[in-house]
């Protein structure tokens, strides 16, 4: 699984984790949306969740945008490819830790592994951050549920079994 980033560059260097996947060679970060290559684009916009079906369109490649949450509009994802929406996942991140859908790049594109059945490329994701299995553990059940479903609808209604845990 191809992992490429899209890097705006608007957050805290110290704290951005595409670039600490780029640096331990386990993505590609592109400063030109322009060179970013086609593939499954995890937009929170999309409407349409993220499903195994998905795995076939995106040609094996998953794609990021790395900003920050405050600047994450419609209008920055607007890169070639099939744009799909993570389902309910929690941030293990110390940032927003235990938010649901506010996770860090790395955590986005480590549950888009998960959902496409590639759980050990989602560990290498993580290995370099000391909070990364937290992620994969705080998160098992639901993901492994998504990996099941065959296709968005299916996604959709297992998502909506924890929306309505959590209220």
């Amino acid at each position: 699984m191809e992992c490429h980033v899209y890097y705006e560059g608007d957050d805290d260097p110290d704290k951005c984790t595409a670039r600490r996947l780029e640096k331990f060679d386990k993505a590609t970060l592109y400063r030109s949306m322009g060179q970013v290559p086609y593939g499954v684009v995890l937009n929170p916009h999309a409407e349409q969740a993220l499903s195994p079906a998905d795995l076939e369109e995106g040609l094996g490649t998953l794609v990021a945008l790395d900003c920050s949450w405050e600047s994450a509009e419609a209008a920055s994802f607007e890169m070639r490819g099939v744009h799909r929406a993570l389902p309910f996942l929690v941030a293990a991140n110390p940032i927003n830790y235990g938010r649901p859908f506010r996770l860090t790049t790395v955590e986005a594109l480590a549950g888009a592994c998960c959902i496409f059945d590639e759980w050990e490329r989602a560990e290498d994701l993580l290995e370099p951050f000391r909070w990364g299995e937290t992620f994969l553990t705080l998160n098992e059940e639901p993901l492994r549920r998504y990996s099941e479903c065959t296709d968005s609808s299916d996604v959709v209604a297992v998502q909506e079994d924890y929306l309505a845990d959590e209220e």
